[in-house]
């Protein structure tokens, strides 16, 4: 029997005395002292003896406790100093000297403390042991806060990880930044599934971002964008754990991030490891994310499509090969002014990347032929949209491209200053671009008129071409490209001061019967001069055409230009101060179909004879009309509008010569349905139009008064009141 009642006591008193060193759970220690409690009763059976037996380990327990308590204490007692609130140990910074109480006679107190008292330990993972006891000289006081806080990290990860639900993680996460970012620290894949809630979908969990910064992209994908000071390592890790209940973010998008108190890796971890939902990721300007924080994304997000990385000085070639590697899903991709980034992870991407359909490079000093060839000479590949821009690289990439590119649709080329007639002429030549459908062009001094015919003959089916600053293409290259490409519909030129009017008139006429736009701005090799032009073949085809800022482009040209385009809707001749009525006449003239759109902004030399014939001629189908600058334009106008123009709907009278009777007039159209009307700048408009104002604002929806000097505030207030559904600048 004695066998039988050793085994309960030295268990028993283990117990006990494990309650009493250890009191931090008072949970535990109070069912053992309470009456009904197993423990308790447990002592009550047992034999006097025994009892006897189990209160002498109690007290030996208990005094070799304070034994080793005191023993600690005294051996460091010089190492330490007093603390406000906590007490480091470890690795972490550690305070020399001095003592706890300057009396030594108080230092009988400490026996007071109790198992309360955290005492030195050596460097463990987590170096910060928070202690529950304020150390003053006179007096010890007890910190009041939730013995909870007392726990290692790795214990609360370990709490934190087993909440059953997206709301009460997004609710612990508020408590504190600690358990904020302790709870972004955690991963979806190490979430213990305690409740089916993980698996069941989620209605309505409280999230941690306010609805302001919360955005539903048109995908259906949850989005996150985070600017200038708002763009922190807490902010993200708030984001981690809010989104998380919601079905995961889908894209995040950080923009000029501080330097200093910005998002680093640490941010970007939280994000991999709370959002591995996330498809697409917009670092822009943000230097302290390096090839660490890229990294994490890598390895926690395998769901990645899209990547837009610009100016982040930090990531180099190891952190884009870590994408490459581990998110093949990858379908765009996105590098600007990325000084560290180069050919190999570019070869990396178009090797490892199989679904890769648009790909732009910009500004990246390390990036060469190597890299482009990687990305294009693939077998595999289905790139379809290639923007190459401010790069280092020669003929031998556009030859890979007019080999290599069979996919590519869209074609963006810029500032190649290394790329010479040759390499374009190849690219032209090689027939790989049979699908290309889109090509831009800008700064390129290889594109010459030899170059030019060349892409038109090896792209039949291109449809939209825009050259911007080629100062080497003519009259001669321009009308042989117009001829060769017979699938083309819209053509753009900026800055090409070598083209005059003959080769806009030779284009105009040799274009085929696709061409539906043509564009020209700032073109300043025009000049309003009169030219023996053969008899040319009209462009029927031809629906919207823009010229605009071409200082020589007058009345002359214009009158030329408008005998070819009879089936024009748009027309946009902005800036053009050189012509008169007598040069837009014979084009409003020709117009067989119906102008619906024309801006005329800028056209100071025009009177109200233009816009007579225009409401006369068009005033069926005529819906957007810009005066702007028009300074010749009256109240006769006006009157002609609201007689003719029954669909207009945008007007725009800013810095016209009206007064209050045009207004008046205006008003007074039956059928007249503006929507917005702008007479910013209108001088003679006074107080005496807020009636006929207020008539046409049944319809209105923005009216711009702006710079209207003889209009009061006060008459501006009134109509604000009676016009409650416009929105009125002043």
């Amino acid at each position: 029997m004695a066998t039988t009642h050793h085994a309960p006591n030295i268990y028993s008193s283990l117990s006990l005395a494990s309650l009493i060193i250890f009191p931090h759970s008072l949970y535990s220690s109070s069912l053992f002292f309470c009456p009904n409690s197993l423990g308790f009763q447990m002592f009550l059976i047992l034999s006097s003896s025994s009892q006897q037996q189990l209160l002498h380990c109690f007290f030996t327990a208990v005094f070799f406790f304070f034994f080793f308590f005191f023993f600690v204490i005294v051996l460091d007692i010089q190492s330490c100093r007093c603390l406000p609130s906590s007490i480091t140990v470890g690795d972490d910074d550690f305070y020399p000297g001095g003592s706890f109480y300057t009396n030594p006679m108080d230092l009988g107190v400490l026996f007071s403390v109790g198992s309360c008292m955290d005492v030195y330990c050596p460097p463990r993972k987590r170096s910060r042991i928070t202690a529950p006891y304020i150390f003053r000289e006179d007096k010890l006081e007890v910190d009041n806060r939730p013995s909870i806080d007392v726990l290692p990290d790795e214990c609360l990860f370990e709490i934190l990880r087993r909440l059953p639900g997206g709301q009460e993680r997004s609710a612990s996460a508020r408590v504190s930044k600690r358990w904020l970012m302790l709870l972004s620290s955690i991963r979806r894949t190490e979430i213990c599934p305690l409740d089916k809630e993980l698996t069941a979908p989620v209605s309505d969990d409280v999230e941690m971002i306010s609805a302001e910064d919360r955005e539903l992209g048109s995908d259906g994908y949850l989005t996150r964008c985070l600017e200038g000071k708002k763009a922190t390592d807490i902010s993200l890790a708030a984001i981690a754990v809010g989104t998380s209940s919601r079905g995961g973010l889908g894209k995040l998008s950080i923009r000029e991030s501080s330097s200093s108190h910005g998002v680093t890796n640490l941010g970007l971890s939280k994000i991999a490891h709370g959002c591995p939902s996330l498809r697409v990721l917009s670092l822009w300007n943000v230097s302290a994310v390096g090839d660490e924080g890229l990294l994490e994304i890598a390895q926690g997000c395998h769901m990645l499509e899209k990547l837009d990385l610009c100016q982040c000085p930090s990531i180099s070639d190891k952190g884009l090969i870590a994408i490459a590697e581990n998110c093949p899903n990858l379908t765009a991709l996105t590098v600007e002014s990325c000084a560290k980034i180069g050919n190999e992870s570019l070869q990396a991407i178009g090797r490892l990347c199989p679904k890769l359909q648009s790909i732009s490079i910009k500004d990246c000093p390390l990036v060469g032929d190597q890299g482009v060839a990687g990305l294009l000479s693939s077998s595999t590949s289905i790139l379809s949209k290639v923007k190459l821009q401010s790069l280092n690289i020669t003929d031998f990439s556009l030859a890979v491209i007019g080999h290599y590119g069979k996919a590519i649709t869209s074609l963006i080329l810029g500032g190649l200053q290394n790329v010479s007639e040759k390499g374009f002429w190849v690219m032209g030549n090689a027939k790989g671009l049979q699908a290309l459908m889109s090509l831009t062009i800008t700064s390129c001094r290889g594109i010459t008129d030899v170059s030019l015919e060349a892409m038109g003959k090896g792209c039949p089916n291109l449809k939209q071409m825009c050259l911007r600053k080629c100062c080497f293409v003519s009259d001669n290259g321009l009308i042989a490209f117009a001829k060769a490409a017979g699938s083309l519909e819209s053509l753009q030129l900026e800055e090409c001061n070598r083209v005059t009017q003959l080769g806009v008139i030779g284009s105009l006429s040799n274009c085929g019967s696709k061409l539906k736009s043509l564009s020209l701005v700032k073109c300043m090799g025009i000049k309003d001069i009169v030219v023996g032009a053969p008899m040319l073949s009209p462009c029927h085809s031809l629906r919207s055409l823009s010229i605009r800022n071409c200082p020589g482009f007058g009345s002359t040209s214009m009158a030329m230009v408008g005998k070819l385009c009879p089936q024009l809707h748009h027309v946009d001749l902005s800036g053009l101060d050189g012509i008169t009525d007598a040069g837009l006449l014979p084009l409003l003239e020709s117009c067989e179909a119906g102008l619906a759109k024309v801006n005329l902004s800028g056209c100071s030399n025009l009177t109200d004879e233009v816009v007579l014939a225009m409401a006369r001629l068009h005033g069926e189908t005529l819906e957007l009309l810009n005066l702007d600058g028009c300074r010749k334009i009256t109240d006769a106008s006006l009157v002609a509008i609201a007689d003719n123009c029954l669909l207009l709907n945008d007007l725009d009278l800013s810095k016209c010569a009206i007064t209050d009777s045009g207004i008046a007039a205006l008003s007074c159209g039956q059928k007249l349905n503006l929507q917005i009307l702008s007479v910013s700048g209108c001088s003679k408009v006074s107080n005496k139009s807020m009636p006929s104002l207020c008539k046409l604002g049944k319809t209105l929806l923005g009216l711009n008064l702006q710079h209207c000097n003889k209009i009061s505030s006060s008459s501006v207030e009134l109509l604000m009141e009676s016009l409650w559904r416009c929105d009125i600048l002043f």
